[in-house]
């Protein structure tokens, strides 16, 4: 027996180290984009930037502490950074509203198809929901106004509908329904409320005219061009993609997205995205405030162009940023961040409550260390 043991348990340890390795090695379907060595001076700067981040308190919110998930940078084509702290290569991770930026492309791409148009109106895709009294401002509601976060709702209907509770025997609320029939109190494009199941209803949209849920419409479009396993997506109570929210990716997946619009749209000499579209969905389209905030308490609130991201405008599903950049961000500190002046992509993972200041670390360590 003392022989078998000492036979055994070396072969035991190796295996212990082989499963080792390979749970901390990404697979070479995580590791897709090529990898160049960083510089020194990024290095450094990432170095500082977990030190500074990871673990600590947040400045405006003492009780909350900030996690940094993992992320990843890169740099003229080629990933530069990566680092993973509270998560894997291989560990799809949900994005909140990321999520919104890859529903937007769903309807880029039925557009490009000829399915649909920026100025269809919203009603003409669901006639069986419609509230008895339309308004005024309703029938005017058009998919551009629902990429812009302007359909003219005075607040955000999403946590009503996320909170509701049928009750035994009751139907699911319907998710279309009941946004069509929340107050359109503002003439459309002229309010900017940041609205989630304003975003759900562009996933509808989308599955009205292809036939497809938007996952399904986009794997052999997006996902699978750019090397994604087909992921998962959460759907509301009528099968239908979230839209807004429940989209889970790895970080290096999320890392081409981010390439994939800084290419304008080409990825390995193929068009994949319109080049015309990438350009409308990344550029200043309304003026914007951050989730959940009205336009007048903003200024109110100390928000300047100069020391907050969240009002420099909105795009289509995009938020634009300091510095030239304009990113996807989603709930807790999820970011795909473009940066065309220094050719680079940013992508984070987290769980945090301080986003702003989550940027701003971005913005003064890692920054720098890109030009």
């Amino acid at each position: 027996m003392k022989n078998v043991k000492s036979t055994l348990l070396p072969l035991f340890a190796a295996l212990l180290l082989a499963t080792a390795l390979s749970s901390c090695n990404p697979s070479p379907k995580s590791r897709d984009l090529p990898r160049s060595e960083p510089s020194a001076e990024l290095e450094n700067a990432m170095a500082a930037y977990l030190e500074k981040v990871q673990g600590t308190l947040s400045d405006t919110i003492p009780f909350l502490r900030q996690e940094i998930h993992s992320i990843m940078i890169v740099k003229d084509g080629k990933v530069v950074q990566e680092k993973y702290l509270r998560t894997t290569p291989e560990e799809p991770h949900v994005l909140f509203s990321v999520s919104k930026t890859f529903t937007a492309t769903a309807v880029g791409l039925a557009i490009s198809e000829g399915k649909l148009s920026l100025s269809d109106k919203l009603i003409d895709f669901f006639p069986d929901y419609l509230p008895a009294d339309l308004g005024e401002n309703l029938p005017k509601v058009t998919v551009e106004h629902l990429l812009t976060m302007t359909c003219g709702h005075d607040v955000d209907p999403t946590g009503a509908v996320l909170r509701y509770k049928p009750e035994e025997g009751e139907e699911p609320l319907n998710w279309a329904r009941y946004f069509l029939s929340h107050p359109f109190v503002h003439e459309p494009g002229t309010f900017y409320c940041y609205n989630t199941i304003g975003t759900y209803m562009l996933s509808a949209i989308v599955q009205k005219v292809t036939g497809e849920k938007i996952v399904d419409y986009l794997t052999p479009r997006l996902f699978e061009p750019l090397g994604i396993d087909k992921p998962r997506w959460d759907e509301s109570p009528q099968g239908i993609n979230a839209g807004g929210f429940g989209l889970y990716l790895r970080t290096e997946d999320m890392a081409k997205m981010g390439q994939l619009f800084l290419q304008k749209g080409r990825w390995r000499g193929k068009q994949v995205l319109p080049k015309d579209w990438v350009g409308a969905a990344s550029s200043f389209k309304v003026p914007c405030v951050p989730a959940g905030m009205r336009p007048d308490s903003a200024a109110a609130a100390g928000l300047t162009k100069e020391n907050s991201d969240w009002v420099q405008g909105y795009g289509y599903q995009m938020w634009m940023c300091r510095h030239g950049a304009y990113r996807a961000d989603g709930a807790n500190g999820q970011y795909i961040i473009v940066c065309p002046e220094q050719n680079a992509v940013i992508a984070v993972t987290a769980d945090l409550m301080d986003m702003q200041r989550e940027i701003n670390d971005i913005w003064d360590i890692l920054l720098p260390a890109l030009r």
